[in-house]
This record gives structure tokens, C-alpha cells and sequence, in this order.
């Protein structure tokens, strides 16, 4: 046995070894206690690092405990003073973002925003695959031309110095809103607002765009007020009405769901219950989504499809979705993004298929890195299927379009590795056209001759952050549950932890010692079963897109056998029901 290994597995099913999550056993125990909870409620407190005494806090965040002040970013009150100028003196104010959905939910808010402080906003969102990422100096001047003075760009700028530096130079003010990693100079602008300056002292560095447009749009409100900007003609808007779409961005962006993410979340997910955003509501409506919200349908129900206009359709349809009032206008664009949605699962399943028969070849030599590359991949879901390459293989993967004299990439890292910095160095170190990221994600264009380089780069950079250690392929445990003792009563407690993502992964439990009485085939290759216990007992499973696995091999034919079976909880509500049901993520023989 490979020491460390939960149950005694170093090779399960999915290939992987099973480790139990740290945390302090003794806090763990003090926080079941105090609290009055299960002690594995507590191990699972205490596995993200909770202490006894923050564990109120964290059970039940708020923002009036953990929102800070904006003027702490540096440039926020520049930034404030130029837009407050502006509404004074009604200047048109242009709304520039990007075409994910943190950088639709950063437009659409700051489009609400500004509407009910009484501007008429300009939206501008770029074409992916006209105009790539981020600001450019034809759209910039474009907007200039037609009357706009000041642009703020939302989840993108910080490292566009050449079109930002056109735009200052044809007098239009730029603020900078963003948060992905800086370098220590800054482009040209009016005002650069991201906690990831490297002269920014923040704490908060992990927020997303939309977070930091919310401090944004917090400051701004906060001295509209103190000048008496609102009154019988104007009323002051709710800016809690508008964490519905903060927490949607949040979720989508994958950053960590702790301190003020994880406050901003948990309100926004209660607001989104209330249903009072149309674009939202009917988005919810056309994908199904009947019960209450929570970061699950946000990033996996919700986000995918505001993203898909970006990826293969419109790219502006997410942020318009997201800002109308119109409830007719909200259910003809969840539509359009909805078919959208569709045709994207089909152009990502072709790419797939090819990444991964290229990724096979490479896939034992020894690099930390994946990186694959095809002619006609398109540039939409390439960022989707380095996610899929990254989960497969449990390494940072990167996927390339080739589209003759320009490769464009997208990457997802793992745990522990940091790939927008590497990507930052190879763009510094002259192998880019353009580059950028954080820890987790990062995207990138280049000349197709420069890719054997670039990966040889890349592959170095992460080797170096490994620092001798290895990425074998685990799974990380927080515990094992009796099959008796699952029950929806324990599964009411363990969300109070959420809500889950980065950050705050959801739980993930093993129940030993059962067996398959019952399995099946069910959709897109997904493996339904029933789980019984050597004590007895029932429990529904599901095991998704494993059908051409050992796992879903195993379930299938597993003939009573006794295994371990690894997965996360979840409340099956769906028509009155209150059942419990377990997510399969991998399992294991019993040892013998």
C-alpha cells in the first residue's frame, strides 16, 4: 500500500489513488462540537482550512462582515471622480467587455448600473473570432468617432498598452477594470482598478471581474448619494437586487469561493431565487432548471450557455441577456443562446475527440503539460475541451487552433500550477503575439512555427513549480459515510458549507463496502445504479459520460461484487421528492 492511500486504494477504478483531504482532526472535532454537528461535517470544515473561531462566519457569510471598502483598490476614487464628471456633465459612457460569462455579467452590471444613474451606455462587445480578446484599437477608436469619452473595459485591458495607448492619444478615457495578472507596467488609461497590480497591496486578489466591478459600482452609487444625485426624480438603486448576476460571474469564473466571493454567492444565489432578473429567469425556464439555484446550475446549467454566444454565436447575446428588462426580449435570447448551447456541445464533442487522440501519444513522456493542436479546431471551444484534457489526464492542458498564420490557445491548469504567469513569461520571453491568464486559466495567440518552442517553454515553467514532485493522477477524499447514514437530514447540514467550487470543492465522500444491485445505461453514456449496503439500505447512483471507461465497465458488470465507490451527495428534489443521491467519481474493489 502507497502510504497515504484512503481504504487502501492506490489504483481504482479510474486509475487514480485515494487520498483523505487534510485538516486539523482537533479542530475538526471542537467545530462538530460547538456547532452541534456530525464530526464529518466538522472534518469537512476543518479540511478548507476553517478554525473553530471563524466557523460562523463561514456557515454564514455576509457582506456587511466581509465586502470591503472599494477606495482600498488602488485607482477607485480616480475612477469614481471620472464617471461621477461624466454623468454630471452627460458624457457617453461606452461599457467594452469580454465575451465569457464574467465579462457579460461585468457589462451587464455596470450597464444596469449606469442606466439607473441616468447615462444611456454604449455596449461593445468583440467578435472572438474577428476580433479576439480583449480591447483593440479599431473598436476603441470606433467608439471615439461616435461620441463616446470615456469607455470602461470589464475583464480585459490590463495588459492591452498598444490599443489603449491609441485611445488616450485620440482623447478617449480608459478605466481598467479587471483582475487577471499584471505586469509592472500598466497601459494608458484614466484609471486602472485590479487587486493584481503588483503596487496594489489588496488581500483580495481572487475576485473576479464582476467582483470588482460591483466595488466599482458600489463606490460610484456612495458618492452619487453623498452629492445628492438621486431624489423624487431619480431613485437610488438597490444594489443588492444586482448579486444575482455578481454571483453567476463568480461561480463561471472559477475563482475561489471563500472570504467576499463566498459571501457574494451566497446573497446572490438567494436573490436569484426571487427570480427578479428576466434574462436569468428565462434562461433558467429553457434549460430546465426548476429548483433553487445553487453553484452547480450556475456553473454548469447557466454559465454554459450565456457563454455559448461568445463561443459559436453573438458574442454580445450573454450581457444583453443579462441587462434587459424585457421579459420578451429575456426568453428570445435565452432561446438563441439555448440553440447556440447545442451547437456548441457538437462542434466541442468533434475537437474532443481529435484532442484526445493526439493527447494519447504524449500522454506517458514525462510532461507536466498536455498541448495539442488541429487545423479548423474552432476557437469557441477550445478553452471547454482543455478543461476535459485537464480532468482526463490531472495536468495543466493547453489546446490550439491553427488557422493559417495565427494559433490561437486556450489552457486550464490544475491545483498548485500556475499557468497564467507561465504563459505571462513565454509572451515576455518574445514567443507571442498576445498572452494572459491567472493560476487556472490563461489564453494565448501565436505564429504556428513558434508552438514546439512555446511548449518546450511552458512544459519547463511548470516543471520548475513542481519543484521535484509529480502529478500522478489522485483523488482527494474528506471521509467515508455508512450507506445507513446517508440521509437528507445529513445532506441539509453538509450544505450549509456551501455553496461549493473553487475553493470550497464539494465534499466528496467514499461508501465502503457496497455493492451494485442494479445498473444501467441512461442517456449520453451516463451509468445509472443502485447501491446497497452490507447493513441494508438503498442508495440511487449515477455515474456520467463513463460508458467507454473501466469505471462504468466495472459498475455494469461488477455482479455483486464489494467496492468502494467515491462520489458527491446531492438532494434529488425534483417533484416533491426528498431522496438522496450519490454523483460517482470513481470506485475501487474492496481489498481482499
Amino acid at each position: 500500500m502507497t502510504a497515504g492511500s484512503f481504504l487502501s486504494v492506490d489504483h481504482s477504478y479510474g486509475g487514480r489513488r485515494w487520498t483523505l483531504r487534510g485538516g486539523d482532526e482537533r479542530q475538526a472535532l471542537a467545530m462538530s462540537q460547538r456547532l452541534g454537528l456530525p464530526e464529518i461535517v466538522g472534518r469537512v470544515l476543518a479540511a478548507r482550512g476553517v478554525t473553530p473561531d471563524e466557523a460562523d462566519l463561514f456557515l454564514s457569510p455576509t457582506l456587511k462582515a466581509l465586502l470591503p471598502d472599494p477606495s482600498h483598490l488602488r485607482d477607485m476614487d480616480r475612477a469614481v471622480e471620472r464617471l461621477v464628471q461624466a454623468l454630471k456633465e452627460d458624457e457617453t459612457i461606452a461599457v467594452f467587455g469580454d465575451y465569457d460569462v464574467d465579462g457579460a455579467t461585468s457589462s451587464a452590471l455596470l450597464m444596469r448600473f449606469l442606466r439607473a444613474a441616468g447615462a444611456d451606455p454604449v455596449l461593445y462587445i468583440p467578435d472572438r473570432m474577428t476580433e479576439g480578446y480583449g480591447p483593440n484599437a479599431p473598436a476603441l477608436l470606433g467608439l471615439r468617432e461616435r461620441g463616446v469619452t470615456v469607455a470602461i473595459t470589464v475583464d480585459c485591458g490590463i495588459t492591452a498598452f498598444e490599443p489603449l495607448q491609441a485611445a488616450a492619444e485620440a482623447g478617449l478615457d480608459v478605466i481598467v477594470v479587471d483582475h487577471h495578472e499584471a505586469e509592472p507596467r500598466l497601459p494608458a488609461a484614466a484609471a486602472v482598478i485590479n487587486p493584481k497590480r503588483l503596487d496594489d497591496a489588496s488581500p483580495h486578489k481572487h475576485m473576479a471581474a464582476v467582483g470588482v466591478a460591483f466595488l466599482l459600482v458600489v463606490a460610484v452609487n456612495r458618492a452619487l448619494r453623498a452629492m445628492g444625485w438621486f431624489g423624487s426624480h431619480r431613485a437610488e438603486p438597490n444594489l443588492m437586487d444586482w448579486l444575482d448576476i455578481v454571483a453567476l460571474g463568480t461561480v463561471c469564473d472559477v475563482v475561489p469561493l471563500t472570504g467576499v466571493n463566498r459571501a457574494l454567492v451566497t446573497q446572490g444565489l438567494k436573490v436569484m431565487a426571487k427570480r427578479g432578473n428576466p434574462g436569468i429567469s428565462a434562461l433558467s425556464d429553457v434549460a430546465g432548471v426548476k429548483e433553487r439555484p445553487d453553484a452547480y446550475h450556475l456553473g454548469y446549467v447557466l454559465g454554459p450557455r450565456v457563454n455559448a454566444g461568445g463561443r459559436v454565436g453573438q458574442s454580445d447575446l450573454g450581457s444583453r441577456l443579462l441587462w434587459t428588462d424585457s421579459a420578451e426580449e429575456a426568453t428570445a435570447l435565452a432561446l438563441r443562446l439555448h440553440e447556440y448551447n447545442l451547437d456548441r456541445q457538437e462542434i466541442e464533442a468533434a475537437v474532443l475527440f481529435e484532442a484526445i487522440e493526439q493527447a494519447e501519444s504524449c500522454a506517458d513522456d514525462g510532461s507536466p503539460l498536455i498541448l495539442v493542436s488541429g487545423e479548423n479546431w474552432h476557437p469557441g471551444v477550445i478553452g471547454i475541451v482543455a478543461s476535459r484534457l485537464k480532468e482526463r489526464y490531472a495536468r495543466p492542458a493547453c489546446v490550439v487552433a491553427l488557422d493559417g498564420g495565427l494559433a490561437k490557445g486556450s489552457g486550464r491548469s490544475v491545483a498548485g500550477l500556475d499557468l497564467g504567469r507561465a504563459v505571462i513569461a513565454a509572451r515576455e520571453a518574445g514567443l507571442l503575439e498576445a498572452g494572459g491568464g491567472h493560476a487556472m486559466a490563461a489564453g494565448f495567440s501565436l505564429k504556428p512555427e513558434k508552438l514546439p518552442e512555446f511548449r518546450a517553454f511552458l512544459a519547463e515553467r511548470l516543471r520548475t513549480q513542481l519543484d521535484g514532485g509529480d502529478l500522478s493522477p489522485t483523488l482527494e477524499v474528506d471521509g467515508a459515510v455508512a450507506l445507513s447514514g446517508v440521509t437528507p437530514d445529513l445532506l441539509a447540514l453538509i450544505e450549509r458549507v456551501g455553496p461549493f467550487g473553487a475553493g470550497n470543492e464539494q465534499p466528496r465522500f467514499v461508501i465502503p463496502n457496497v455493492r451494485v444491485g442494479k445498473a444501467d445505461v441512461v442517456g449520453s453514456g451516463h451509468v445509472r445504479a443502485f447501491l446497497t449496503g452490507p447493513g441494508g439500505g438503498r442508495l440511487k447512483a449515477i455515474a456520467f459520460k463513463c460508458i467507454d471507461t473501466d469505471l462504468g465497465v466495472a459498475l455494469l458488470s461488477s455482479a455483486g461484487m464489494a467496492m468502494h465507490v467515491a462520489g458527491t451527495l446531492r438532494l434529488d428534489t425534483w417533484n416533491g421528492r426528498n431522496e438522496c443521491q450519490l454523483v460517482i467519481d470513481d470506485a475501487a474493489p474492496v481489498a481482499s
